[in-house]
């Protein structure tokens, strides 16, 4: 996961607060594709900074990033921009409308499936993973309940992957194997005493809901949350390596054996193995109408909203917990604010909106080093601009 960390801005991304958030009314969207400057009723001080949005995603491409797709919202107005370019080969303009391996963005909509199924009864969230797939789990392990693996706390160790990940960027590597490798580690600490944010705990979670549903993930987040929504651009590739319709190409650094380095061409990449935790292909338009429906109160109940926006409390002596069920809980420019990142090879994004429903963002930028231990300067900008 991708988070800002660089002066004010990684002060505000880091700092976690306990409580549960309320349902934002969130404003009335533009048609998708179009390009919008800052439009509201509200005082000129409290609009998007449309100024500051231009100058965050200008200069596209440059060494940090070829592209950039904005999409600001909320009660306080709109602002949609793109720039950059769509490849580097023929140079023309980036699209607006083009797809992106979401990442990690994935996970809050499997949080939102695990929970509507918790909502329904099918899915009990005190009940241990254990009860519901007993085969997995050596004596080893403590009773992990269900909602440790949506708050990071469940214990589990990373699974295993491919040493070299751009070698093997069209192999398979199922996601049952990934948490075998996990599960034969043991567990790092109890359930619910630690939260380390990592992918394994929503593998399993994608497992446990084709174990309740006797369906494919997939399928239960196209039934339950794309076509409700109306996310035409968003999908599950599984093997397939392409991004299929409108896209902007995906870069990445890598470093040549002289030690010089060469943008390599990253758009086409198997990442199955990443399936309940980051395999999810979508678009700004499509993840801003999700926010929007999440944080409005159109996808969960509101005891399961509250529950993933619920920070759990962790063993003494430990840090404070800064993930709820699926999103961050974060302080920025004095708001409280929801979010979530994401980066696969070639793409960064994320998700966020305030508790008050004045502002949302989502952005996907085409990051030249989006799986690198810093923070993107673009993105950086850009979430500094809109969320200020």
């Amino acid at each position: 996961m991708k988070v800002p960390a660089r002066a004010t801005l990684a002060t505000a991304l880091i700092l976690g607060l306990t409580g549960a958030a309320t349902a934002p009314a969130l404003a009335h969207t533009p048609a998708r594709g179009t390009t919008v400057e800052a439009t509201s009723a509200r005082p000129d001080s409290a609009r998007p900074d449309s100024k500051a949005l231009r100058e965050a995603i200008k200069g596209l491409p440059n060494a940090d990033a070829t592209a950039a797709l904005v999409r600001v919202g909320g009660t306080d107005g709109t602002w949609r921009r793109s720039a950059g370019v769509h490849d580097l080969v023929t140079h023309r303009q980036a699209d607006p409308r083009g797809r992106f391996r979401a990442g990690s963005t994935t996970k809050i909509v499997t949080a939102a499936v695990a929970l509507q199924l918790a909502a329904e009864g099918a899915l009990d969230l005190d009940e241990p993973v254990q009860h519901y797939m007993p085969e997995l789990f050596g004596k080893e392990f403590r009773p992990i309940p269900v909602r440790s693996l949506l708050n990071y706390t469940s214990g589990l160790k990373p699974g295993d992957g491919f040493d070299d990940e751009y070698a093997h960027r069209h192999d398979t590597l199922d996601p049952r194997t990934v948490v075998a490798s996990a599960l034969a580690k043991g567990p790092q600490h109890d359930p619910g005493a630690e939260q380390h944010y990592r992918n394994i705990g929503y593998t399993v979670l994608g497992l446990l809901i084709e174990r309740v549903t006797g369906d494919t993930y997939a399928h239960q987040a196209r039934q339950r949350i794309f076509e409700p929504l109306h996310m035409r651009d968003t999908y599950f590739p599984g093997t397939d390596p392409r991004i299929r319709g409108p896209h902007n190409r995906g870069y990445q650094t890598m470093e040549r054996p002289d030690g010089t380095a060469r943008l390599v061409d990253v758009t086409e990449w198997n990442q199955s193995d990443r399936f309940a935790a980051g395999d999810m292909i979508s678009s700004t338009a499509d993840l801003e109408t999700f926010t929007r429906a999440l944080f409005g109160g159109e996808v969960l109940p509101g005891a399961q909203l509250k529950e993933m926006l619920t920070l759990p409390r962790l063993a003494p002596g430990v840090p404070e917990a800064v993930y709820g069920g699926g999103p961050q809980h974060v302080k920025i420019g004095g708001k409280d604010v929801w979010l979530k990142t994401g980066a696969r090879y070639g793409y960064t994004n994320l998700i966020a909106a305030t508790e008050d429903g004045s502002r949302t963002l989502v952005y996907s930028v085409n990051a030249t080093d989006a799986k690198g231990s810093g923070t993107n300067p673009v993105a950086e900008r850009i979430v500094g601009a809109a969320l200020k």
